[in-house]
């Protein structure tokens, strides 16, 4: 099962939790250019050019979050890659899965821009850029 957290319930759970781990699923110049919780671990989901599917993105969670019953809470953008990444992590046995909703920038507001109405940062979580 894929638990939807928001982003200050999420934090709370990697306060709580020490075995829980939080992976970045953004694109590499999202994860450094835009910003990322300090703690993040960095496995794209998709990548450019392209945004295609990194193939090796089981293998390298499993690198970084070998203990299938800890908690791994997924990040991406506005939460949506972060769902699908759940899903496949799902399939590959691993038990405890948080989508962080809103993502790290949240949605796009009437302006179409990001960062006003929800998200990581929006929140005044801690964040940082590479």
């Amino acid at each position: 099962m894929i638990e939807n957290l928001d982003p200050k319930q999420s934090w709370a759970v990697l306060q709580a939790n020490s075995a829980a781990v939080l992976i970045d699923v953004r694109t590499a110049i999202e994860h450094s250019f835009v910003g990322h919780p300090p703690q993040a671990i960095h496995v794209a989901w998709k990548e450019f050019p392209g945004m295609q599917l990194n193939t090796g993105f089981i293998d390298q969670v499993q690198q970084h979050a070998p203990d299938k019953t800890a908690p791994i809470l997924l990040l991406c953008r506005s939460g949506q890659r972060s769902v699908d990444a759940a899903k496949a992590l799902e399939a590959a046995g691993y038990e405890h899965l948080i989508n962080i909703l809103e993502g790290f920038e949240g949605p796009l507001d009437e302006n179409k821009h990001r960062g006003n109405t929800g998200g990581w940062r929006f929140h005044g979580l801690p964040w940082q850029q590479s």
